[in-house]
């Protein structure tokens, strides 16, 4: 079960980049289609994909927020609430920290933002960054958006995955997405949900080993000769 709670440490800020899933529409700086643009799956639905939500082992706050506008708003499931910062109770930017009481593996991010229902209040550059625990957090990457409705998709890290497959996943204690500006420069922010998702268990073909010899002196004996 999610926890929650209302402040996290206060974040600084750097610079990243961008990655493409299928079919739904890219945005951000890359042009639509190019490798390393987010997309947005449109509607207020979450995304059906193959990846697992992990956000419910961890406890959620943030930097500031409206009464009955809260962090339990980002994962109660209801695209008809929302996080709403307060500038006048919070530092700025505005912050999400998300805390796991253990090492997971997070592949994506998919947060809901909606332009059209929120106007200025609606994130336009979003920096994600990651670590072991608010002292060693570092900036991952910057996703740029454009009016966006619906789902923003991303992976979380951009270093191509050993098989040249996709991007590799991070293993985190602490995640922190942070609103570096929102559209038309307004001063609070509206997010209506975030889902973490962890990587995809990778099956092993037919000839491979589940717990292959790592030694040398075994690995010389693994197969015929």
């Amino acid at each position: 079960m999610t926890s929650v709670s209302a402040v996290a440490p206060m974040p600084t800020v750097a610079v990243a980049a961008r990655r493409r899933l299928a079919q739904p529409v890219a945005i951000g700086a890359l042009p639509p289609g190019s490798e390393g643009a987010p997309v947005v799956y449109p509607g207020k639905t979450p995304p059906k994909l193959a990846y697992p939500d992990i956000g419910g082992l961890a406890k959620w706050s943030v930097s500031s927020f409206k009464f009955g506008f809260g962090p339990e708003c980002l994962t109660d499931d209801d695209p008809e609430t929302f996080w709403h910062s307060s500038s006048s109770d919070g530092p700025q930017p505005h912050f999400v920290t998300i805390e796991f009481p253990r090492k997971v593996a997070v592949q994506k991010l998919s947060i809901h933002l909606s332009y059209p229902l929120d106007d200025s209040y609606t994130p336009a550059n979003i920096c994600v960054r990651a670590g072991t625990g608010p002292v060693d957090i570092q900036d991952l990457r910057i996703v740029s958006l454009d009016k966006p409705d619906g789902w923003v998709t991303f992976d979380i890290c951009m270093e191509p995955s050993e098989d040249g497959e996709g991007y590799k996943h991070i293993d985190v204690y602490v995640i922190q997405i942070l609103i570096m500006n929102n559209h038309m420069n307004g001063k609070d922010t509206h997010v209506r949900g975030v889902k973490v998702l962890g990587p995809l268990e990778r099956k092993l073909k037919a000839y491979e080993e589940p717990f292959p010899f790592v030694a040398p002196q075994f690995k010389m004996y693994e197969c015929i000769r």
